[in-house]
């Protein structure tokens, strides 16, 4: 018995990681720019003396899912979106540069451009600031022009220009602040053939639908492992009775 409540506990405790990880992808499905987790029960054998008989299913990562998420026409100016491939660069919380597709731009009060979330911004000098302006605009190769407070529309000036990348997607992992970096850490270069639209934003590419679905699916996985730990638990109760009986 103590062998079926273990394999019961063991797949029990993997449902809920699934579930867990699955319930995260739920969560970020309104995140504009986001990119789901891809994940699987794979098989692993149970290692210890005696023959290799036993097998449990484990629920592992897959990585990450590139596919790019729905467009949505906002008419925002500061909104952006990367046109096809590419990603835009900003300062991760701890100093070094990752990846995003989120393009809800913003200034802070202290004129410094960061993401929806507060990450900054990186330019070709760092972290981008603006100066106090009348109008501001983002080109579709990032470029940031202002007009200069006080000043006359035909007075624009430009003040920075936004990173963008495009490495190989094979090169790069999502970090567990849901944003992407190179694998081996260091920084990608520029790419002046990544393109952004204005007043166009990326959604998350969760599909609500299958994440319901597995959601589901996981749950009444997750109770049927509960219920066979309880039942080998009856089952050991009722053999002691019987043991006790004939005693």
């Amino acid at each position: 018995m103590d062998r079926m409540i273990y394999l019961g506990m063991t797949g029990a405790k993997q449902t809920m990681q699934a579930q867990a990880a699955n319930s995260h992808n739920l969560a970020n499905a309104n995140t504009a720019g986001f990119r789901a987790d891809l994940h699987a029960f794979a098989p692993e054998p149970v290692r210890g003396p005696g023959y290799a008989s036993r097998v449990n299913a484990v629920s592992r990562g897959l990585g990450v899912d590139f596919t790019p998420g729905t467009m949505q026409t906002t008419g925002r100016e500061m909104d952006v979106a990367v046109q096809g491939q590419g990603w835009i660069a900003v300062q991760a919380p701890d100093g070094g540069e990752a990846y995003t597709r989120a393009g809800d731009l913003r200034l802070t009060a202290n004129g410094n451009l960061v993401t929806g979330t507060g990450h900054p911004v990186i330019g070709d000098g760092g972290p981008v600031a603006v100066p106090p302006h009348d109008k501001m605009m983002i080109g579709n190769d990032g470029t940031i022009s202002i007009v200069p407070q006080g000043q006359e529309a035909q007075a624009m000036a430009v003040v920075d220009r936004i990173k963008l990348v495009n490495p190989d997607l094979e090169q790069m992992e999502k970090g567990m602040d849901g944003l992407i970096r190179m694998a081996d850490g260091l920084e990608a270069e520029a790419d002046a053939g990544v393109r952004l639209a204005s007043g166009v934003l990326e959604g998350s590419n969760v599909n609500i639908t299958t994440a319901m679905v597995n959601m589901i699916q996981l749950a009444r996985q997750y109770e049927t492992q509960v219920k066979m730990i309880q039942n080998a638990d009856e089952n050991a109760r009722s053999a002691s009775q019987l043991l006790r009986s004939q005693a």
